[in-house]
């Protein structure tokens, strides 16, 4: 976990956002899907995101260990990494982009900032261009960021067997919250 942490402070500072020296990080981030219907409770949770993310120029990167989603049924949890995330061939998912409005956020002042991110999402091996809102709270020298957006499965990949077509959704609602610190 470290590691990849290390990694994603290593890349921003590649790219030369090291700017100013803040630099904001989380190690548990959360995040939340749900691709069930009315028929079933496919829901998934995971308590250990890493994040970084630098104010001075907006660059946001996420990495997600997609073992380590937790559900409700060990069973559920076997399908998810084996069938649909092939979690042994993908084993993570990442998000690299930039808050396109960080002008309107002032993170020496504490309050609510509704944010716009765009990037690069990987999921399952596929790359896609995504842009969504989200909100960051400042309190101090921390931040808490939260967004939630959807995301079509067969625009990853991920099939959907026949057998519980009925039972997965074909899209799923993915909910992200990071509360995170001023790296020192």
């Amino acid at each position: 976990m470290k590691k990849i942490l290390l990694i994603l402070l290593a890349l921003l500072s590649i790219n030369g956002i090291h700017a100013q020296n803040k630099i904001y990080t989380t190690k548990t981030g959360q995040a939340w899907f749900d691709a069930g219907t009315g028929m079933e409770d496919i829901t998934g949770t995971n308590k250990s995101v890493l994040s970084a993310f630098n104010p001075a120029t907006g660059d946001m990167q996420f990495s997600v260990l997609i073992k380590g989603f937790e559900f409700w049924s060990a069973l559920l949890m076997e399908h998810f990494n084996e069938n649909y995330m092939e979690s042994d061939k993908f084993p993570k998912s990442t998000f690299k982009g930039k808050v396109t409005n960080m002008d309107k956020v002032n993170i020496a002042k504490d309050g609510t900032y509704p944010v716009t991110v765009k990037g690069t999402l990987e999921i399952h091996g596929v790359k896609k261009d995504v842009e969504t809102t989200g909100t960051f709270k400042v309190k101090g020298e921390s931040i808490a960021a939260s967004s939630e957006f959807t995301v079509v499965l067969d625009d990853y990949k991920i099939a959907i067997p026949g057998v519980v077509k009925d039972k997965l959704s074909k899209t799923a609602k993915i909910k992200i919250n990071c509360n995170y610190t001023l790296s020192k």
